[in-house]
Parts: structure tokens; sequence; C-alpha cells
């Protein structure tokens, strides 16, 4: 094992109840629910210490994600105007569009790959593809890898 390894994909239902305590504690101080960080450890049922030791070290994905450059994956309907919608919202939430890779339809359906660049987003990674995923001729969009 790699004993060098800095950061681990783990599923937030195997992690210690304190780790996400310290999430909830740090959404609702970023949201604005909280004043404090005093508050914020209060209002999830968490100790000062442990909210202090542990904030700094874990964060959503989709917020580590942030400043990155990502591989979004698409399934898109064979439709006039679906991939212009998909980057018109890139565009309009500043994510820097690096490459679009579009499959041939196959069954109605076009895999589209774009990698962006996500440093001078407005939002959110997770909005982004929230809202991706609400346009009218979207599938699936996924994460493939960032970096």
């Amino acid at each position: 094992m790699d004993t060098d390894t800095k950061y681990y994909l783990v599923e937030r239902t195997l992690l210690p109840e304190v780790f996400r305590k310290v999430v909830k504690a740090n959404a609702a101080l970023h949201t604005g629910r909280v004043k404090t960080a005093s508050e914020a450890a209060q209002s999830v049922g968490l100790s000062r210490s442990a909210y202090y030791k542990y904030k700094d070290g874990i964060r959503p994905f989709y917020e580590a994600a942030h400043n990155r450059t990502i591989n979004f994956h698409l399934m898109l309907v064979d439709r006039p105007g679906v991939l212009s919608n998909i980057l018109g919202l890139f565009a309009r939430v500043g994510a820097n569009v690096l490459t679009i890779n579009q499959s041939i339809p196959i069954g109605g359906q076009a895999a589209v790959t774009i990698a962006a660049r996500t440093a001078e987003m407005k939002c959110t990674v997770e909005s982004l593809m929230e809202r991706a995923q609400a346009l009218d001729g979207v599938f699936r969009v996924v994460i493939l890898a960032s970096e």
C-alpha cells in the first residue's frame, strides 16, 4: 500500500459520525445558518475541540473538486441544441471548457465528455451537475476524473 497517499475517496456511510458532523457544521457556517465555529459545533452535537481538530481536513468531494480540471461524462438526447444548452450552462457559471468529445449517437443517445477547468466558476461543481441534469435532453451527468 502506498504510504504517501494524501487523499482517499470514502463513501459517506463508512465515515465515523464525528466526520459527518464536521461536514454538517462546516455547511452551517458556510450557509450563514450559524455565525461562529462554536455555534456550528453545538448545532450538530459536536465538541468544539473535535470540530477544530477536523474542520480543515474533511470536506465534500464536490467542494474539493473546485479549482480543478474535471472530466464530465454526459448522456444526451440526439436532438439539435441539447449540447449547445450544456455548453451555454458551462459558460454562464464560468467553467472553462478545454475539450469536448462526442460519440456518434446510437439509439437516440449521444455520449459526450467535457473537460473543464473550474477555478473561475460562480457555483459549486455539485450545483453545475444538478443544473446540467435538469436541462431538457440530459439523461445523466457524472464525473469521470478530476485532477
